[in-house]
């Protein structure tokens, strides 16, 4: 081990310890930094009588005490590592779980001597190994796993409960993972043409396959995950999450492996498992078992595809709390949401939400709905698939199979006396024809539809083979949208206004004020170094008018019809994130990647 430090410090001397981290050694720095006042150091060192095996920094955590320095900065666990990583000489690094190939480090060293020394190894390459210690003076092990590995050793360090509990998380994991690929009987091909054939046994109800599955949904809880991707490929199945948007790859399994954590979840969805040579739909529900929003219930929608490598499962994640989001939350204006309000309330006609996959039209919908479901009111739904069950709704679900589609669940919806009617899609002509017959018989009727923004919904409808006089006569609002990510409140920076050339590019034709300051991401802890925290949804808003039923009555084609909707004030999908930017909410690219530009 490294000999004691006998540097003497300009508060007194204070040789650094050797071996673990004493608590009484924590105080006394804090104390000489002026970062611990002194009646909180001595009350930490005469309570500090008890035993315990609690790290020195965890238990200061524990104690929510604040610095004594101007700022009076809360000494959470996270600025005592820092602090500490300073004082040892080391660099600071916060451990995500996602950037650590945990299959690869948990063979640099055995669980028992990782915990022995509370070290953690984050990253291996060729001539390094990184190795997370919240114990930066016990350094003895350092020489030991250079000589065996022949690789040097970086020491960073991290927080004690972190190291704590990835260690277990990690070696358990892999564990389970060699585990899983020892007793695996499936045999597993690359030729698809093969691959059609196989009907053997699956090792789904495995114990380490359990564990897996069980791991991947609460770390996917955990890291606010929307989607779940398991994708078979030639050599290793690979595991992604899309966060906020984004996919990020979180593990590489064996295809052995990857092949039983589906037929797994495919068990759990009440899927026929053995079928694997068409795509499936199913659906779990499940609780988040841990963290902040632990025993909260949680929907999971399942759905196969087979690939030349194997089943691909993806899992889409709803929280059932989307449902109670205001219209701020949504990414409405108040102006906008007083707009939405009125049309929603109306006795009769159809709105539409329109967008691509992804664009948030799920959560609005159900949002609304909710709202609309009172005792008073009959609020039916036909869907394919049922996104979120909710006990306010009556909702129906397409199946194709026996020749119930969306048109054939209108009609039988039509027959239950309903007040609010939802079709989750009008693709075809017979439903829509359905929708507007339930319009004009004095229902309210929301539905979806696959356009790049309000005003090309219209020309759908024309398209589909509604007639004019009946697009005028029944359709009252329809509502585009897009998600963007919002900046992480925690660590955005100010940064200068973007040009005015480009300012006028994005919100051209409309005058928009030219913002005085924008804001560009960073990256901390609470955004995992994204910068962006969350998502917003960017709103365009048309109300149907006189003047824009007239152009539809005149066979008008879209860029009429878009000028007249942009003179009667609706605002583009662009200008929307334009003041969304202005505000602070979001960057100039998040708008740019997400709206369609404005179209002639």
């Amino acid at each position: 081990m490294n000999a004691p430090d006998k540097s003497v410090r300009k508060h007194g001397a204070e040789p650094k310890p050797v071996g673990r981290l004493p608590l009484a050694y924590v105080v006394r720095e804090l104390m000489a930094d002026g970062l611990m006042a002194q009646a909180d150091g001595e009350r930490v060192l005469s309570v500090r009588s008890r035993e315990t095996q609690v790290h020195p920094l965890a238990l200061l955590a524990e104690m929510n005490l604040r610095s004594s320095t101007p700022g009076r900065e809360l000494l959470d666990l996270e600025r005592l590592t820092q602090w500490l990583a300073d004082k040892a000489g080391l660099p600071y690094q916060h451990i995500d779980p996602l950037r650590v190939d945990f299959a690869r480090v948990v063979d640099v060293m055995s669980s028992a001597y990782a915990t022995t020394y509370s070290i953690l190894p984050i990253a291996v390459t060729g001539a390094e190994i990184v190795v997370a210690t919240c114990e930066p003076f016990l350094d003895g092990w350092q020489r030991e796993i250079e000589q065996i590995t022949k690789k040097g050793v970086k020491r960073v360090v991290a927080n004690p409960l972190d190291v704590a509990r990835y260690t277990v998380e990690f070696y358990k994991l892999a564990q389970s993972i060699k585990g899983a690929s020892k007793t695996s009987t499936t045999s597993l091909v690359s030729n698809f043409e093969q691959l059609v054939e196989l009907g053997g046994k699956v090792d789904a109800d495995n114990a380490h396959v359990v564990l897996v599955v069980d791991w991947l949904l609460q770390y996917a809880f955990d890291q606010r995950a929307s989607d779940i991707h398991l994708e078979p490929k030639r050599e290793q199945g690979v595991v992604r999450f899309r966060i906020d948007g984004v996919l990020h790859q979180v593990y590489q399994v064996p295809p052995a492996v990857m092949h039983a954590m589906v037929s797994r979840i495919k068990l759990l969805g009440r899927m026929d498992v053995v079928e694997r040579r068409r795509p499936l739909d199913g659906r779990i529900k499940t609780k988040v078992t841990s963290g902040p929003s632990a025993g909260r219930e949680v929907e999971i929608r399942l759905s196969t595809l087979p690939t030349a490598f194997g089943e691909k499962l993806v899992m889409r994640i709803f929280d059932p709390e989307v449902v109670v989001r205001s219209y701020a939350e949504l990414g409405f204006s108040e102006r906008e949401a007083a707009t939405w309000d009125e049309l929603i309330h109306r006795p009769s006609g159809i709105v539409l939400v329109t967008g691509p996959t992804g664009s948030g039209k799920t959560t609005t919908l159900y949002s609304t709905l909710k709202q609309l479901a009172t005792d008073e009111v009959n609020v039916s739904t036909v869907e394919d698939p049922i996104e979120m069950i909710d006990p306010a709704l009556n909702q129906m679900q397409v199946q194709h199979g026996i020749d119930l589609g969306f048109a054939d669940g209108l009609r039988a919806l039509m027959r239950q006396d309903p007040d609010i009617i939802m079709v989750g899609e009008i693709r075809d002509k017979e439903t829509a024809d359905m929708a507007v017959q339930a319009a004009l018989t004095g229902h309210l009727v929301f539905s979806t539809l696959h356009t790049t923004d309000a005003a090309s919904s219209i020309a759908r409808l024309l398209e589909l083979g509604v007639p004019a006089y009946l697009v005028n006569a029944t359709l009252i609002g329809i509502l585009a949208q897009r998600l963007v990510r919002t900046l992480c409140p925690h660590c955005k920076k100010e940064d200068g206004p973007v040009d005015e050339a480009t300012w006028k590019a994005l919100v051209a034709p409309w005058r928009t004020s030219h913002p005085k300051r924008t804001y560009r991401p960073v990256g901390c802890l609470e955004c995992r170094r994204t910068g962006y925290f969350g998502r917003t949804g960017l709103i365009e808003l048309l109300v149907m008018t006189d003047k824009l039923r007239e152009l539809v009555a005149q066979g008008a084609d879209i860029a009429k019809i878009r000028h007249q909707a942009a003179r009667d004030g609706l605002k583009s999908l662009r200008v929307s994130g334009a003041e969304k930017i202005a505000t602070g909410l979001t960057t100039f690219d998040e708008v740019l990647r997400a709206a369609p530009p404005f179209e002639t």
